[in-house]
């Protein structure tokens, strides 16, 4: 499995750029959020809720952010990107076989959401309301289909999987599938999965999808 070169993470948005990298303060601010979101929804915590817990006045606030959705947004950049960092090893071409490969590609996603579950539920409920939360999810999506479905693609013309849907439909399907279980085991909205079950469930879909029966 190998989707050839990487895709870059999706570029911080919507703040102003730090005066240094790492800066301490907007560590503290972006520390604090996630923080807050674990025990209290976004729409309960206010900009001096965060400049408080950061230890700093609301003026400086907004010289790292313009507001709180702001943080929100740098923060799903960072998560993406770690999400991205951790799969793009698993579709570097250097699996043994496809169970390994849709296994630890799966587990990745999973876990590293899983690590900022809080987030992951922010993140849900404000792409609803938030217009730049649901095209940055948007844009976020379409780099992993795209992913998924050179790497079926792959199979395919290898012929390790038999020919099927269009892959990047069968990838749509199979991604859109990831976000609506991982959710729901994340939030308990709905009938969902338990948590240490969700990868190898997902796992037994993805194979039976990709390959017709899963190879072993």
């Amino acid at each position: 499995m190998s989707d050839g070169a990487r895709l870059p993470a999706a570029a911080g948005r919507g703040r102003r750029p730090a005066r240094a990298r790492g800066d301490d303060r907007e560590m503290l601010i972006l520390a604090t959020a996630e923080r807050l979101l674990e025990e209290r929804p976004l729409g309960a915590i206010s900009v001096d809720d965060l400049a408080r817990g950061a230890g700093i006045s609301r003026p400086t606030f907004y010289f790292y952010f313009p507001s709180k959705d702001a943080v929100l947004l740098t923060l799903l950049d960072r998560v993406v990107a770690e999400a991205d960092a951790t799969m793009g090893a698993v579709f570097d071409g250097s699996v043994k076989a496809p169970r390994e490969g849709w296994q630890r590609a799966l587990a990745a996603y999973h876990e590293t959401f899983r690590g900022h579950r809080a987030l992951t539920v922010a993140w849900a409920e404000a792409r609803s309301t938030n217009a730049e939360v649901r095209a940055l999810w948007a844009e976020v999506f379409e780099r992993w289909v795209q992913r998924c479905a050179t790497a079926i693609e792959a199979e395919r013309a290898r012929g390790a999987a038999p020919p099927g849907p269009a892959a990047r439909d069968l990838a749509i399907a199979l991604t859109s599938m990831n976000e609506r279980v991982i959710s729901a085991s994340l939030s308990g909205d709905g009938p969902a999965i338990a948590a240490d079950d969700v990868v190898p469930v997902l796992l037994r879909v993805w194979l039976t999808a990709v390959y017709a029966t899963p190879p072993d």
